[in-house]
């Protein structure tokens, strides 16, 4: 069956943009993300826009480096930049002749009863439009899921956590990558850390972690150039003392939030998907990837229920420490030993399409056993 889909953005078409706004950390994309472009045919073409990263690259104080690798041999990771990866999704929607794009239209308010929904357009005119189904893929502070909020037995929580995040760049040397490009760089210090991800530009996006506490000690140049000197100073060669005087001043430091909801759809007129339903903060890289996954599985009840939109939604409802390294050898050579018995929870997580619930309820077996 072929339905008329119809996509509406609140902001502009960033494939027009001069300047593509909102979030610039990079994107982790791992085997689920990955089955879900799969199943679109548009996988291989948006894995040759990432960077490989076959393991984590530990950056010590004494700026040691060392390689901590994700899994078995032959497993990675991808560093996907954000824009492109959405120019690219926006291309292929926009080519199927039953789907329409619109952009700038944000949504003011719509019906569970009625399907009508309320839109503020681009020429500042408020606008109806009706749909026998409403997915709700609007982020962590979506507005579709307002509606939810009105109605009785709807559980919704959101949490920030003590953390914030503040982008920084390394950019190229002698026109190549400044460090080793085919690792998920990090400097873990205890409440903090940084990471740096590899750009095709052969730039690295640098993300600071941090207590917002620690973040508002630092007010003036000499403290932040004493902070790094202190705690990564390997890395201030890299970045550029200006450029790092530069882009951790430019802007304040940005909240990262937990959002959990149930059930996920309103009757059968609403569901919502992705950071709208499930929103998580990105240090397990799966954000992007349970998003994607949404998709494939709804997609999959659809097929088991002939395209039925009621039945359906309805069933759609340490890395620096001794401890840690140890427990990775002690998970990789028993997955080895025993490869279906015992399985890391990364490996669940990142490399199958393991059930999140399962992955987690089969990793609290595994440490009783051991």
């Amino acid at each position: 069956m072929c339905f008329a889909v119809t996509i509406f953005e609140s902001r502009e078409d960033i494939r027009c943009a001069k300047v593509v706004k909102g979030r610039s950390i990079n994107l982790a994309l791992s085997h689920r993300g990955r089955q879900a472009l799969k199943h679109i045919g548009i996988e291989e073409k948006i894995v040759s826009m990432g960077i490989p990263m076959h393991a984590r690259m530990i950056h010590s104080l004494n700026g040691k480096q060392s390689p901590i690798p994700y899994g078995k041999k032959g497993q990675y990771i991808l560093s996907v930049d954000r824009a492109n990866l959405n120019k690219e999704l926006l291309s292929v929607a926009e080519a199927y002749p039953n789907t329409k794009l619109n952009f700038n239209h944000k949504l003011l308010d719509w019906s569970p009863e009625t399907g009508a929904m309320t839109f503020h357009g681009p020429d500042g005119n408020e606008k109806e439009f009706h749909a026998d189904l409403i997915v709700g893929c609007d982020g962590a502070f979506s507005a579709t899921r307002k509606q939810f909020l009105r109605r009785s037995r709807f559980n919704y929580s959101q949490t920030y956590i003590p953390h914030g995040y503040l982008e920084l760049t390394i950019p190229p040397r002698n026109g190549d990558f400044a460090m080793k490009p085919n690792f998920l760089h990090i400097w873990p210090r205890h409440t903090f850390m940084m990471i740096a991800l590899p750009n095709l530009d052969k730039t690295f996006t640098c993300t600071l972690f941090m207590p917002f506490e620690d973040f508002e000690k630092i007010t003036t140049g000499n403290e932040l150039l004493g902070f790094f000197q202190k705690n990564f100073p390997d890395s201030i060669p890299l970045i550029g003392v200006d450029a790092l005087m530069r882009d951790f001043f430019r802007l304040p430091a940005q909240a990262l939030v937990w959002v959990t909801c149930s059930p996920y759809h309103v009757l059968d007129s609403c569901v919502l998907m992705g950071d709208a339903a499930h929103a998580m903060v990105p240090f397990y890289g799966q954000g992007m990837n349970a998003g994607f996954e949404d998709c494939i599985v709804f997609n999959e009840i659809m097929d088991q229920f002939n395209e039925d939109f009621g039945t359906s939604v309805s069933m759609r409802s340490h890395v620096n420490s001794r401890y840690f390294l140890f427990r990775k050898f002690l998970d990789n050579t028993l997955h080895f030993v025993m490869p279906k018995t015992i399985i890391p929870l990364y490996t669940m997580i990142t490399f199958t399409r393991t059930r999140y619930r399962q992955a987690v309820i089969q990793w609290q077996w595994q440490n009783k056993v051991k």
